[in-house]
């Protein structure tokens, strides 16, 4: 016994000298380590090491890792949880724990807790929502009825902890079987097979989608249609044909239209101007010049036509700038919502409108407070009114003190540190909840220590967030300048231009690395990186070369000068290229020539089309910045081609990677 007592006692003491050495390593392996047993559920390991982050500025992070794991622990204190939300609320953890302590109390339907800690400001979290919704419900909430209700109407799949604030809706009559039916198409519009399927439960057996004919519509709509086309009698039947018809789209709105013409007498007037609105939608996202005929003939299909939504009526306004018909540009615009009318977007194009019917007072009532925006539109807007930007405003500069009371902020020192060990997404989290209610002063000194620390990233997204005091310099820095010369002098390409692209490519960030596996600070995917290498002769090329700084900006703006060549110098259809490839950029020209503004406009891609119109804007503050000779934006962005006048691209052009992102 006594010699297992002393190889006990031995064991103990080597386990703890181990623990005793790492202990002793740097605080940023600690904390690694630390974060690792966490991640793994080792609380003995954490309990640990986080002894040695007292009084250390990542001490919150060490409470928490401690914290986290007892949530589930129904007796466990809610004084604990308390302190750490009052003594930590200067780090978004604070937050994180509030919302995952209310789901554990939502979960285990601890109410009074709940309705003690639940604050009414949450928004967005649809699981919390609802545990709050159930929590009024059960106490007989008569407005917890119609504030359920909304939730109801939507294709996505929600949180478990709704389903409870459905059936009592369902079970009062709050919810009717049209609105199941409702749900049910939205569902099945959005592809959302199962969750279509999990809605259908609550339909009478007798009323229910046949999910056998579901299945078969959803692998194989063709052969669906073909097969049942004569057996169209009841609304279960209606809909999954209906569903067939919008998989039938995926091959193209002409071939669904030549299909629907041979099915459409199966059906009312309400359902013909649905599918003819979801059709007319989908060739207008894909340039289709019938788009608006169809539009037009979903709208005379029915006395009471299916109301367009705001993202149908901004692809039917896009058809009509593509065709040049300003009456109904304006007219489709109008029948927006006020919400999505004032965006900069479309007051913009309601101002062209305006101006091509020949209302100049109120076109440029409309374009004047656009003009003071400082984005692509602004821009556009300042140019109408006859405005060429010139050398940006004075900057505001923060003082020496500002920045100082910024550095101390311990958010900001968090965040410094975690990006210290590469913790990009804690690190991000971080520094938005410090600078979340910053005015543009506090805003700019935050910027600049970003700048000071190569954080080039945040000092763009917290420079941007200024409202009337600004420092541009910070918004659109300029590193790697040296290295940039090089790579510019070799393809004689415009500086300004290919800052624009890479500050909205990576933000300067050099290792960046996109979803798609994109990367470095031109995010170049392998395949073209690979390629480049190789027209550029370059000897024992490898894929880890490509976030080296040097060696991405050679590639990239090779790349970016192979595009630029392919497209005659049109720095608009190149950036729309460098993004989405060489032969979509080709295939959204026009039969005719097109300004450069309605080509950005119409791009159907909804990142491409937001990416061009933020490099162009970008190029416009680079070439200010650098003291560069200006050119207008509608300069910049030209008059694209018609597709007669096409690029001729040699066959080893076209076997290059054609997608860069």
């Amino acid at each position: 016994m006594k010699k297992f007592f002393a190889r006990t006692a031995s064991a103990a003491g080597l386990f703890f000298a181990l623990y005793a050495g790492t202990l002793a390593a740097s605080p940023d392996d600690d904390f690694i380590a630390m974060r690792q047993a966490f991640q793994v559920g080792d609380s003995a390991r954490v309990a640990l090491y986080a002894q040695r982050f007292q009084g250390h500025v990542l001490e919150p992070y060490a409470a928490y890792y401690q914290l986290r794991p007892q949530l589930e622990n129904i007796n466990m204190s809610a004084d604990t949880i308390k302190k750490f939300l009052t003594r930590y609320q200067d780090s978004p953890l604070s937050d994180r724990l509030q919302g995952e302590w209310l789901k554990a109390l939502g979960k285990t339907q601890q109410w009074e807790l709940f309705v003690e800690a639940y604050p009414g400001g949450i928004n967005g979290d649809t699981e919390l929502t609802c545990y709050s919704l159930q929590q009024r419900l059960g106490a007989n909430d008569d407005n917890a009825f119609n504030a359920a209700r909304p939730l109801w109407f939507n294709g996505r799949d929600l949180p478990a902890s709704c389903t409870p604030v459905f059936e009592i809706l369902l079970s009062a009559g709050t919810l009717t079987s049209d609105d199941v039916w409702t749900r049910l198409r939205l569902a099945l519009e959005t592809g959302n097979v199962s969750v279509a399927k999990r809605i259908n439960q609550y339909l009478p057996g007798n009323q229910a989608l046949n999910e056998r004919k579901l299945t078969a519509a959803t692998d194989n709509p063709l052969r669906y249609l073909e097969k049942h086309r004569n057996e169209i009698k009841t609304r279960a039947d209606r809909e999954i044909a209906l569903f067939a018809m919008l998989r039938l789209l995926r091959s193209g709105p002409d071939q669904a239209y030549v299909y629907w013409t041979r099915i459409r007498g199966q059906f009312n007037e309400k359902d013909r101007s649905y599918f003819m609105v979801r059709l007319a939608d989908q060739a207008a996202r894909r340039l289709n010049p019938r788009a608006l005929d169809w539009f037009r003939e979903a709208a005379s299909t029915s006395s009471t036509p299916v109301p367009l939504s705001d993202a149908q009526l901004g692809w039917k306004t896009r058809a009509a700038l593509r065709v040049g018909d300003w009456g109904l540009v304006l007219e489709t615009i109008e029948a927006m919502s006020d919400t999505e009318k004032e965006t900069g977007v479309w007051r913009y194009w309601k101002a062209r409108a305006l101006k091509a019917q020949g209302k100049t007072v109120e076109a440029n009532a409309i374009l004047a407070p656009l003009s003071a925006e400082h984005n692509f539109y602004g821009q556009l807007a300042e140019e109408d009114l006859g405005v060429v930007m010139s050398a940006l405003t004075e900057p505001y500069k923060a003082t020496r003190e500002e920045i100082a009371v910024i550095e101390r902020s311990p958010g900001i020192q968090r965040a410094l540190a975690l990006y210290r060990m590469n913790l990009r997404i804690e690190a991000i989290r971080e520094w938005a909840w410090a600078i979340r209610d910053l005015d543009d002063r506090q805003l700019l000194a935050a910027a600049e220590v970003a700048r000071r620390n190569g954080l080039y990233d945040r000092a763009i997204h917290t420079a941007d967030r200024t409202r009337l005091q600004h420092d541009f310099s910070l918004r659109f820095p300029a590193p790697h300048r040296e290295a940039m010369r090089d790579a510019l002098k070799q393809q004689e390409l415009d500086e300004a231009w290919v800052y624009g692209l890479i500050r909205q490519e990576s933000r300067f960030v050099s290792d960046a690395r996109s979803s798609a596996g994109a990367m470095g600070l031109m995010q170049l995917m392998p395949g073209t990186a690979k390629w480049v290498a190789k027209k550029m002769g370059m000897q024992k090329y490898h894929k880890t070369l490509v976030t080296d700084i040097n060696t991405n900006l050679m590639l990239g703006t090779y790349y970016l000068k192979h595009v630029l060549t392919l497209f005659d110098n049109q720095s608009l259809m190149a950036s729309a290229a460098y993004n989405a490839g060489p032969g979509r950029a080709r295939q959204w020209r026009d039969e005719k020539p097109l300004e450069g503004a309605i080509y950005a406009e119409t791009i159907p891609f909804n990142e491409t089309r937001d990416y061009v119109k933020k490099v162009m804007s970008n190029s416009m503050y680079y070439a200010s910045t650098f003291g560069h000779q200006m050119r207008t934006l509608t300069q910049r962005l030209g008059i694209i081609p018609p597709k007669s006048n096409g690029v001729n691209v040699s066959e080893e052009e076209e076997n290059k990677p054609d997608e860069n992102q």
